[in-house]
């Protein structure tokens, strides 16, 4: 790692303490000068970094700049930091990580952007992924590396990881509609998108495609007309009091736990967080819609609901929309 970036990761382990150029460079095995030229190429990049007389450097809270230095800060395991890829701008984060599953990528290599020029979502809708305000993250998953292969639990595992990683810095309690969306204050926050890669002879899943968009503080006025009424930011005004390298660093946590739950405790937690159970719904399954009221989940995450004749159905796939009051 260069000096930039090892400097980088300290000021970020130390945000808005002050460290001083002296110690830098003596950890360092540097001189101040070299320290100084990596401090002003660093405020050339976007960081704010003030120097204060007789003291030394510090890294203000109001950065929030994607690095993998500044997600290493926070993780629990700095190893897991290895196979993080940070791009200031890509067509799709999901897309990029197919390329490296393709190339073999390790089990655990996280893609991430600050901006996705062509984000998509389920049914290959596109989701709004401006510059500085959201998260967008994919990982590069084995089947055999998990504590489970059905998509439908590593959709819902990573809702849990979200909600419980927003929970856990934020303070908020956001809940989850089936199977794939997160939201809060009834504005959908998050997307997850899942994407299994097959081995064409044995049709066994090989890789799996984690894809998480989280909209951190984009503004309401700011989403496209067709989505203003119902998208949402954890900041909605654009004023974050959490950096998205500290978000990206739990939900990486949680997401590569080696300890991953048991699929009946997944279920458990991710029953806790919906907010359908109850009410009324309009199901859509390909050209199929019809009204049904939603009562429960199943062992594996299907959907039970109950349609307007009585019949009960499970639904392993499709959409769903809350019917209005």
């Amino acid at each position: 790692m260069n000096n930039k970036k090892v400097i980088l990761e300290l000021l970020e382990k130390n945000r808005e303490k002050t460290i001083s150029g002296e110690y830098i460079a003596n950890m360092l095995c540097i001189s101040r000068n070299i320290v100084w030229r990596a401090i002003k190429d660093l405020r050339k990049e976007g960081y704010s970094i003030e120097a204060r007389t007789n003291k030394g450097y510090c890294l203000t809270g109001t950065n929030d700049i994607i690095s993998a230095e500044g997600i290493k800060a926070y993780l629990s395991a700095p190893e897991l930091a290895e196979h993080i890829k940070v791009f200031s701008e890509i067509d799709s984060t999901n897309r990029e990580a197919k390329a490296q599953a393709v190339e073999k990528a390790p089990h655990g290599t996280v893609i991430i952007a600050d901006h996705q020029t062509q984000g998509k979502g389920r049914f290959s809708r596109s989701f709004y992924s401006p510059p500085g305000t959201g998260l967008y993250i994919s990982f590069i998953l084995y089947s055999n590396r998990l504590g489970f292969t059905n998509p439908t639990s590593i959709t819902a595992y990573a809702g849990l990881c979200v909600c419980e990683a927003i929970e856990k810095i934020c303070g908020f309690e956001p809940k989850i509609k089936w199977v794939n969306d997160v939201y809060l204050n009834e504005r959908k926050i998050c997307g997850i998108l899942t994407e299994a890669v097959t081995d064409f002879e044995s049709g066994n899943i090989q890789e799996i495609i984690l894809g998480i968009g989280i909209n951190v503080s984009t503004k309401t006025e700011d989403f496209p007309e067709d989505v203003k009424t119902r998208a949402g930011s954890l900041y909605p005004d654009g004023k974050p009091l959490i950096t998205r390298n500290h978000l990206a660093a739990e939900i990486i946590d949680c997401i590569l736990n080696p300890n991953m739950p048991t699929e009946p405790e997944l279920f458990t937690r991710y029953k806790s967080r919906l907010f359908m159970l109850g009410k009324d719904i309009t199901v859509i399954q390909g050209d199929s819609t019809y009204a049904a009221t939603a009562i429960d989940i199943d062992e594996s995450g299907a959907l039970i609901v109950k349609n307007q004749t009585g019949e009960i159905k499970t639904l392993t796939s499709g959409e769903i929309s809350i019917t209005p009051m």
